[in-house]
């Protein structure tokens, strides 16, 4: 019997936790933004690793672990054409399994190599999750109990116009200094010149309501998997925290996530019956354009 099955569970030990396990000699690091997006409403990510040899974790992949608290896990090849760095992962995922630190599992590969590792998992009465791109073939596909391809992104050209504009008004480091009449006024008393009273608040001081398109992207993926495409505002907010932890509606200027969500023309927010809220994609909750959704992204 494991240490972690006599400890009491707490509320949040009671949900289900999630290991993500990533090949990172077969996938590229663009990949883990798509991943944690997806496990988010699956439970809570206990564990975070990622998983290659030393040419792999110090260039490509080293920047992607660390902004995404990803505990690298280097394998040296001991002989020529040797993958360690699978082993290891399919050792690790057992080990969370038995020590009950895990219940779902993400792994984040294309190799096939893993679907016998994937059944074995779902035997023991594992959820087993498949990040993967269009090249993952069937038997890894099959092997899990739902597959999310995952595509390259495509690069975006941001319009010059958008790139040159400062994200917000040049203010001056300083209050400008009344100047001195030249006549009958020598340097030292310029130099004591008292500085000019500071302008009133503008308009523009006023705190500016943002609309991040993350929140357009999370109400589409959780709207996929219930009937009616009603999202519950409680989930929402929950899987949104799950995905940024510093994630708060004061923090682009809305009260509350009510009140944030009522600012989009994509979103349609609405109180049922019961008195709670659910929101839904609008008509307008289509895919945004490749300009808008520029523009959105640097809102945020």
């Amino acid at each position: 019997m494991s240490l972690s099955s006599n400890l009491p569970r707490t509320a949040a030990a009671a949900e289900p936790r999630v290991a993500v396990l990533v090949d990172c000699d077969n996938t590229s690091p663009e990949v883990l933004d798509y991943t944690l997006r997806v496990v988010a409403r699956f439970g809570r990510v206990v564990l975070r690793r990622g998983y290659g040899n030393h040419a792999t974790l110090a260039h490509r992949w080293q920047e992607a672990l660390v902004r995404q608290a990803f505990t690298p896990c280097l394998q040296y090849q001991y002989a020529a054409g040797k993958n360690t760095s699978d082993i290891a992962l399919a050792l690790d995922a057992m080990e969370a399994l038995f020590d009950d630190r895990a219940d779902t599992f993400c792994l984040v590969t294309s190799d096939s190599d893993f679907a016998y590792l994937c059944r074995k998992l779902r035997e023991r009465g594992a959820t087993v999750h498949i990040v993967g791109e269009a090249k993952s073939p069937d038997a890894l596909r099959n092997a899990s109990d739902q597959f999310f391809e995952w595509a390259r992104p495509v690069p975006v050209s941001v319009p010059e116009a958008a790139a040159a504009a400062p994200s917000q008004p040049f203010a001056p480091a300083r209050p400008p200094v009344a100047m001195a009449a030249v006549t009958g006024v020598g340097r030292a008393d310029a130099a004591r010149a008292v500085p000019a009273p500071a302008p009133p608040p503008s308009a523009a001081a006023t705190v500016v309501k943002r609309r991040p398109l993350m929140v357009v992207e999370a109400v589409r993926l959780m709207a996929a998997d219930t009937p009616e495409g009603k999202v519950h505002l409680g989930p929402l907010g929950q899987y949104l925290r799950r995905t940024d932890p510093a994630f708060s509606p004061q923090i682009y200027g809305h009260s509350g996530l009510l009140d944030m969500l009522r600012t989009y023309d994509r979103l349609a927010v609405q109180q049922e019956v019961g008195g709670y809220w659910t929101v839904r994609l609008g008509h307008g909750g289509v895919e945004p354009s490749a300009g808008e959704s520029v523009r959105q992204s640097m809102a945020v």
